[in-house]
């Protein structure tokens, strides 16, 4: 496989279990609210809301994490080409000069 194919693939992993996730801690928290309502028997259904908004930001913040990894990763890889592409950098390295006693 060639490696832009190769990171394509990779990159769309990451997103669809990033989605996965989002979906999982929304739902999740949404089930957790309505058994709490539902053992405590309120009428108002607090739980539910307070634990959905909480699902909601878990959510979010894992798409900032992911989307703050990945700005950072491509940055790492453009310093790197930047570096590779320099001129002069093809040139062999001077040796320091040995001291002689």
């Amino acid at each position: 496989m060639e490696k832009n194919t190769k990171k394509t693939v990779v990159e769309m992993a990451h997103a669809s279990s990033l989605g996965i996730v989002m979906v999982i801690s929304i739902f999740g928290c949404l089930l957790i609210g309505a058994y709490l309502d539902r053992k405590f028997q309120t009428t108002t259904n607090v739980f539910t809301v307070f634990f959905l908004i909480i699902g909601i930001i878990a959510g979010f913040r894992n798409i900032y994490i992911f989307l703050r990894r990945l700005i950072a990763q491509e940055k790492r890889e453009s310093d790197q080409a930047k570096e590779v592409k320099k001129p002069g950098n093809d040139r062999p390295r001077k040796r320091p000069a040995l001291k002689k006693d």
